[in-house]
């Protein structure tokens, strides 16, 4: 039977009682962790002029109608309420973490659901390794409250208790595939397609002429590194080639690189964090340069959050934020197999 039909059912909601139950200990903790540091818990609307401007994910449309009559308002759900915590922060609050229900248009699968839960935190004058060692005392705190000794999903198994490892992106490239990930890219923003499409040839992964050097970096990355991620120990990638992060400042330690790293548990991305980018005009130039790009793939573009240029010009403070799937980390700590077993309901499907 589909898993999003007749969910209610007590035979089968019985399934995942007990994971839902673990799920409330998790959102606890997580409360209690934040308090604990001195965060303030934000809610910020998900109805927004932009829905966040990664050029591959998809936002639902929906239409504003005021009282007066006046012509319809696009509006879109929020695929992540980054840019209205950015605007916290140049408000002046220095610490805030957000549970959001945030959606993505187009995503459904074991580990992919068009509604869900993102925990995002911000810390104003903070670093990506003070964001590291938030997320694994969370992960921690989170199993702890779950009764959880590790992390399972689909027969795979790691121990978020034992010292997490830390791999820097080029380096997982060195030892998983031998290819000099950074030697593709002589010009830093500028990465050479031909030069990554003959090593992703040499591992015998094919590539279409369609295919753009970011493109061929993700098949690489899907089909010989993530596979190896996150397994027996969480692992923390770090240091993205700089033309891959749009919301991240380049590292002061080696300008090929950004400030932005994921963590990884049983194969499974859990997080995107990053240094923020502060400068208003790179910001432009960089979401302009997405929209472009997804126009040309997809047809279509949104519109820039202009109070959130605004904002960033009035003076954000220098800040490193993340965002962690909530339901993905709740699926590791229970062993569930698919998100939805995870979900108190799941969105409607025909």
């Amino acid at each position: 039977m589909n898993a999003g039909k007749e969910w209610w059912r007590p035979e089968m909601f019985a399934s995942r009682r007990d994971k839902l139950m673990k799920r409330q200990q998790v959102l606890a903790a997580v409360r209690a962790f934040f308090a604990a540091r001195d965060f303030a818990e934000v809610e910020t609307p998900c109805l927004q002029i932009s829905p966040g401007l990664e050029p591959h994910l998809k936002a639902f449309a929906t239409a504003f109608e005021d009282a007066w009559g006046n012509l319809p308002q696009v509006l879109y759900l929020h695929t992540s309420p980054e840019f209205t915590m950015k605007k916290l922060l140049v408000a002046g609050v220095e610490r805030l973490y957000q549970i959001a229900r945030v959606f993505r248009n187009g995503e459904r699968s074991d580990t992919h659901h068009p509604e869900f839960t993102m925990l995002e935190w911000y810390r104003a004058g903070g670093t990506v390794e003070q964001l590291m060692d938030d997320t694994e005392e969370l992960v921690r705190a989170c199993a702890r409250a779950a009764g959880a000794t590790h992390m399972a999903h689909q027969g795979r198994i790691c121990d978020p208790f034992l010292p997490w490892r830390r791999l820097s992106v080029a380096d997982a490239f060195f030892d998983y595939c031998d290819v000099d990930v950074l030697a593709t890219a002589p010009d830093p923003w500028n990465p050479d397609r031909a030069l990554i499409a003959a090593e992703a040839r040499r591992l015998g992964i094919s590539v279409s002429e369609s295919d753009r050097w970011d493109d061929i970096f993700f098949k690489i990355m899907l089909d010989r590194i993530e596979p190896h991620l996150g397994f027996g120990v969480p692992v923390i990638l770090h240091s993205y080639p700089v033309s891959m992060a749009a919301l991240a400042r380049p590292s002061p330690a080696d300008p090929r690189v950004a400030e932005r790293f994921e963590a990884y548990g049983c194969g499974v991305e859990l997080c995107n964090a990053f240094g923020e980018l502060t400068d208003p005009a790179e910001q432009r130039r960089r979401f302009q340069a997405d929209m472009d790009l997804k126009e040309a793939l997809y047809g279509e573009r949104y519109p820039l959050d202009e109070d959130f240029l605004a904002a960033l010009e009035a003076g954000m403070p220098a800040s490193a934020g993340i965002a962690l799937g909530l339901d993905r980390l709740v699926m590791l700590l229970t062993a569930a197999d698919r998100l939805d077993q995870v979900l108190w309901a799941p969105v409607a499907q025909p």
